[in-house]
């Protein structure tokens, strides 16, 4: 991934944007990437987890509606914390989790080294003057 160039110009938008792509390109074939791919494709077809899913989703949604009108107790959040702990005791499911995270640790890795080029958090949202 490099800009070659017959003059010692500066990089062109579409020079950094060919390199963007190289770059989102080759981001895709890290193993971790593609363990992620594989992980994310066996929680889609195992259907105790999609069902766990659906259900701790239902009762998330009727937890934050509760929250919202003031009619959320600790019980509710028992429940809710119950369903999200079984979600993640399904063996395909804590996998796919703990891949995710190791994703998520490497693409903030790259952000890291992407950012110390730039002013700003690559990553982020590059705000105006009032944010800390």
């Amino acid at each position: 991934m490099s800009i070659e160039s017959d003059t010692a110009a500066d990089p062109t938008d579409d020079d950094v944007e060919e390199l963007a792509t190289e770059f989102g390109e080759a981001i895709t074939e890290l193993p971790v990437y593609q363990r992620y791919l594989e992980a994310k494709a066996a929680v889609e077809d195992h259907e105790e987890a999609q069902e766990a899913i659906q259900e701790f989703e239902q009762l998330r949604e009727e937890f934050q509606l509760a929250r919202q009108t003031g009619r959320a107790s600790q019980e509710d959040l028992r429940k809710l914390q119950d369903a999200q702990e079984d979600l993640h005791d399904i063996p395909v499911m804590s996998e796919y989790l703990q891949v995710q995270n190791d994703l998520e640790l490497r693409l903030q890795e790259l952000n890291e080294l992407v950012s110390e080029q730039l002013t700003v958090d690559f990553g982020q949202k590059a705000g105006g003057c009032c944010e800390d």
